[in-house]
């Protein structure tokens, strides 16, 4: 039987999802705790791969298991032995050829900045200590929506067939001393939600034109493109999935 374990964590003590042959990752701890509560090898696949130091709010991965008779029996039990900053939400049974990463339908980013120094948020947002102009940011941003082809936001030598990705929600938030920028996508490329908050905040702080983004979405290169914003800001907000996938909830 296959399963889909929604979990969230906090990725300041892992090297990314993905397991890493020397570095300790979030794949390999739930991994390791499934293996041993279930007492038996389990390989999971996730819903894609979040870099180091980045944090998930929402990730599916699916596993095969004969039955886990019990699964908010069996979510309790997990999380006692899951570190803190690893939590299972739910464990649901799906079809049998549902598959987390190629499934999803869409998938949703946040990142976070705080405006000045806060000793509350410096693990968990992007401390700058000016405000960027959050309007033109936000005319840039809209401008994703109606382009295709992202590579000037992709990890250089990346081994992807397509760099094509259907932008459906662009658009930053200000409230008070924070911003908030939400993005949502069929799919992303490596690193290309940072890469494209650097970007915008160049346009904010006046540094890259309205004019200059367009030349750079058309470029196809990464160095046109600004620094990616630090990897602590980040969340994998959401995952969406056809819902005839689930056959209970």
């Amino acid at each position: 039987m296959r399963y889909f374990i929604e979990i969230a964590y906090n990725g300041k003590g892992y090297y990314g999802w993905q397991r890493q042959p020397k570095q300790i990752s979030v794949q390999q701890v739930l991994e390791e705790t499934l293996s041993t509560l279930l007492r038996k090898e389990i390989k999971i696949m996730g819903a894609g791969r979040t870099d180091t130091g980045v944090h998930a709010k929402q990730l599916f991965a699916h596993f095969d298991f004969e039955d886990l008779k019990n699964n908010e029996q069996f979510v309790f039990k997990i999380n006692s032995f899951l570190p803190n900053d690893i939590s299972v939400k739910r464990i649901v049974h799906v079809k049998s050829d549902a598959h987390a990463r190629f499934d999803a339908i869409q998938r949703a980013y946040e990142y976070r900045i705080a405006l000045g120094k806060d000793p509350f948020s410096q693990d968990f947002a992007y401390q700058l200590y000016n405000r960027p102009n959050v309007h033109l940011m936000n005319e840039a941003a809209q401008s994703l929506l109606y382009h295709n082809d992202f590579q000037c936001f992709s990890r250089s030598k990346s081994d992807v067939k397509t760099y094509n990705c259907k932008i459906e929600k662009a658009y930053w938030e200000s409230n008070g001393n924070s911003l908030l920028f939400t993005i949502a996508a069929d799919r992303f490329l490596r690193n290309m939600v940072r890469a494209i908050v650097g970007t915008l905040l160049d346009v904010g702080f006046g540094k890259t034109t309205l004019e200059a983004f367009q030349k750079i979405l058309k470029s196809k290169n990464r160095g046109e493109a600004g620094a990616s914003a630090p990897a602590h800001g980040l969340y994998l907000k959401k995952v969406i999935y056809p819902e005839n996938i689930f056959l209970n909830k």
